[in-house]
């Protein structure tokens, strides 16, 4: 399993987190994989076989082989149907409302092919040009004249949206909305709103996405007889509210994560990210 991230464009850097591509080996049984909230959109280019994604313990879809994967509030499993050759952008949270005209939680939980974005003829020359491509190299300066033709001159970022988020990503998610607003009700009000429209989430489940995030990279690099560490540094209550928000986002105890074969892309992803 080879993953490698790649940074955006200076001119792009404010709303692109990273491009990443994944490569893995064919396998004639392959495992499920858990896909975990990160917090991120991303948008897709499937260069090597299919690949499902179970709706249920026994049913699954085939997954758009250009998409966009919007905000995700839990888990779900993924499975590859022979070689993986994937090729994507990773957004940051407010990045991508800038590139599209459709209201961002639409995208919330689900991919959306990108020609429901971005229409037909514009999305078959793009995906076209991706596969084309001889390597990553030319596959970031293609999709980066995309972006920059796509993001609106006069788009900008929110400035309390963004101070928000940076706020949360400093604090690693340990922190509350009420103490970066000073407890002001009606910026509150007007802040869920702006992340609604912009992030596809709420404040306070971005936080909890984030601190998850946090976790995630602690329990690769810590024993696990140190949950209670983890807990503690993280700034939850006690242990039992660790768990069950590490739960509510990915389906398993942290203890189980640890010894998973399903989380194995995931631990890539977070020891790398």
């Amino acid at each position: 399993m080879t993953y490698e991230t790649f940074p955006p464009h200076p001119d792009l850097s404010a709303f692109v987190k990273c491009y990443w591509t994944l490569a893995v080996p064919a396998e004639k049984e392959a495992p499920r994989q858990r896909v975990l909230p990160d917090g991120c959109i991303e948008l897709f280019f499937i260069l090597g076989d299919d690949i499902r994604r179970f709706v249920s313990e026994d049913t699954f879809i085939i997954q758009p082989r250009e998409m966009v994967l919007g905000q995700i509030t839990e888990p779900y499993f993924i499975q590859p149907a022979g070689h993986v050759h994937s090729f994507a952008v990773r957004f940051y949270p407010y990045g991508f409302a800038n590139f599209i005209t459709l209201p961002i939680q639409q995208l919330a939980n689900k991919e959306t092919p990108l020609e429901l974005l971005f229409g037909p003829e514009i999305s078959a020359t793009l995906t076209r040009d991706i596969i084309d491509a001889c390597d990553t190299t030319q596959r970031i300066q293609i999709i980066e004249t995309f972006l920059m033709n796509r993001l609106n001159r006069q788009a900008t970022i929110d400035q309390v949206v963004k101070s928000t988020v940076d706020a949360l990503l400093h604090k690693k998610g340990g922190t509350s909305i009420h103490s970066i607003l000073e407890v002001d009700l009606s910026k509150r009000r007007q802040l869920e709103r702006k992340f609604l429209k912009q992030i596809g989430m709420s404040p306070k489940q971005l936080g909890k996405v984030i601190r998850l995030q946090a976790v995630l990279k602690m329990l690769l690099h810590e024993q696990p007889g140190h949950l209670t560490n983890i807990a503690y540094e993280r700034d939850y209550h006690d242990q039992a509210h660790f768990i069950k928000d590490f739960k509510e986002f990915t389906g398993v105890s942290p203890r189980y994560f640890l010894n998973d074969d399903s989380m194995a892309l995931s631990s890539l992803l977070y020891s790398r990210d």
